[in-house]
């Protein structure tokens, strides 16, 4: 049998799906996020400082928002699989011949016949017990733990070039396009995004584009309406 090396079976693609899934959830956020504030301001007054202003505050403080977020959470799975990693290398120490047959038995319970199993399992820990043990009994692959950091910047960059284009289909069109060439923008953009989530989760794609598409566009109606609200009633 041949295998293909453009194949997903390396190592770093949990890695990969990881930093690829915060960037296209900051994307996604960055564009709802910041059209709805630009929108919101543009219902409630025409002045270019006043969206450009709204827009930066809105993208600086998501970005870190964003970031800071994803760091946190990545960080403490990542604290979780090493404390996990630990824990194993310390059983594997202190009672080796439990855990050989504990091995056993999981590979027991996949479907292997009893001399089957036991033989793999002595093979697999004869060449790296803990590795073994990780991937069979908790799932986690020691040298593709996922990296915060990583997460972090995907997340802060994707966030900042998903809020640019909202920022710019309020901007650049004459004042009286900019609401629905940011409508049309925006929720294009977010049929992509979902799309492309879909795609990384292995899920239906129509569904998840459809659900974000009316999900933003809801946002957007909501905010421009309080900002025309607003803008009329000359609170702002």
């Amino acid at each position: 049998m041949t295998v293909h090396s453009d194949e997903p079976h390396g190592t770093g693609l949990g890695q990969r799906l990881n930093w690829l899934r915060a960037g296209v959830l900051g994307a996604n956020d960055g564009i709802v996020s910041v059209a709805s504030i630009v929108v919101g301001v543009a219902g409630a007054t025409t002045d270019n400082s006043a969206i450009l202003i709204a827009g930066l505050a809105g993208l600086v403080g998501g970005a870190v928002s964003m970031a800071l977020g994803e760091y946190v959470s990545v960080s403490s799975q990542r604290d979780s699989e090493n404390a996990l990693i630990a824990k194993e290398r310390e059983e594997l120490r202190t009672m080796p011949e439990q855990e050989l047959a504990e091995l056993a038995e999981l590979y027991r319970r996949r479907g292997l016949s009893e001399q089957t199993a036991q033989q793999v399992a002595e093979e697999l820990t004869a060449h790296d017990a803990l590795a073994a043990h990780l991937e069979v009994e908790l799932g986690i692959d020691q040298d593709d733990l996922v990296n915060p950091w990583h997460a972090a910047i995907s997340s802060a960059i994707s966030f900042t070039l998903g809020a640019l284009l909202p920022m710019l289909a309020i901007l650049l069109p004459p004042p009286a396009w900019r609401v629905p060439v940011t409508f049309a923008t925006v929720l294009v953009a977010l049929g992509a995004t979902g799309a492309m989530a879909a795609w990384i989760g292995g899920s239906g794609r129509l569904r998840s584009s459809v659900r974000l598409v009316v999900g933003g566009g809801l946002a957007l109606l909501a905010t421009w309406l309080i900002g025309t609200l607003l803008g009329t009633t000359g609170v702002v």
